[in-house]
Formats: C-alpha cells, sequence, structure tokens
C-alpha cells in the first residue's frame, strides 16, 4: 500500500512538473509576442507614424488610457490625444525609447505591463514617465486594452 501511495504521488508531481514546464514555455511565447508589439509600436513612433503606433492599441470605443488626470476613452480619442500632444503645430514626437518591461501574465489571454518611457526630443529635452498597460489576446494578436501613462515633474 505504501509503494502505491509513494509511486502515485510520484507521478502526481511529475505531472505538474510537466505541466508547469508547459505553462512556463507558453508564458515565454505571449510575452515575446507582447514585447514584440511595443517594439513594433517604438518603431512607428519614431518613424512619426500615429497610426502605426495606433495598431498596438485595441481599436474600440472600450479602450481606456490615462494621461495624467484625464481619462480617455474609445480608441479615436487616445489617437486625437496623441495627434494634439505629439503631431500638431508646433509639437513633435521626438524618439521614444522603452525600458525596465515587467510582464506578468494574468492567464492565457490577459497580460500585465509596466515600464517606462523616455522621448528624446530635437532641442535636447528628455521627457520620461511609467506606464501601466493591460494586453489582452484577440483573434489578430495582443493589443493594449487600458493604458495608464505618467510623466515624471
Amino acid at each position: 500500500m505504501l509503494k502505491r501511495v509513494l509511486l502515485f504521488t510520484l507521478m502526481g508531481a511529475a505531472f505538474l512538473a510537466v505541466v508547469r514546464t508547459t505553462l512556463d514555455a507558453s508564458d515565454t511565447v505571449e510575452k515575446a509576442a507582447i514585447e514584440r508589439v511595443l517594439r513594433e509600436q517604438r518603431s512607428a513612433w519614431n518613424r512619426h507614424d500615429l497610426d502605426g503606433f495606433m495598431t498596438g492599441y485595441w481599436n474600440s470605443s472600450e479602450l481606456t488610457f490615462f494621461s495624467g488626470a484625464t481619462e480617455h476613452d474609445g480608441w479615436q480619442a487616445a489617437l486625437d490625444r496623441y495627434r494634439a500632444a505629439y503631431a500638431s503645430p508646433g509639437h513633435e514626437m521626438g524618439s521614444l525609447e522603452f525600458s525596465s518591461l515587467r510582464i506578468e501574465m494574468l492567464g492565457r489571454d490577459a497580460a500585465f505591463v509596466r515600464g517606462t518611457w523616455h522621448l528624446t526630443m530635437s532641442d535636447g529635452k528628455t521627457p520620461h514617465g511609467l506606464f501601466t498597460l493591460v494586453f489582452r489576446k484577440f483573434p489578430d494578436g495582443w493589443k493594449i486594452v487600458h493604458d495608464h501613462t505618467s510623466a515624471a515633474e
């Protein structure tokens, strides 16, 4: 009887190890896909392509974007905010970098991402700050469904 209990215990432990390894591998693949979205956004921004940058966001009226003390609801509102702040006369987009990325999987189709953003402007100014993103996996890939961005003062 003791041998059977030990055998089932070992089999259970082995099964859990295989499941955990499979989940870890899946997380690694999904995290890489999310990082790819952020790299593509950075590249689009640095080409001054706001439409390309916005492809990383869920194109929905349910998208939420918090910046400063203002909430912008919907994909179009987020795009309008970016255009006003960075692509309108008298403004520039600068060169964007992301760093200190921390991606935490919340399930197979959701992730929480934290990091820093840093712009380098032509006049030498370097606005920067923090962001918190919630990603969701859709049939066409990972998209940002919530963005909370703050700037350092």
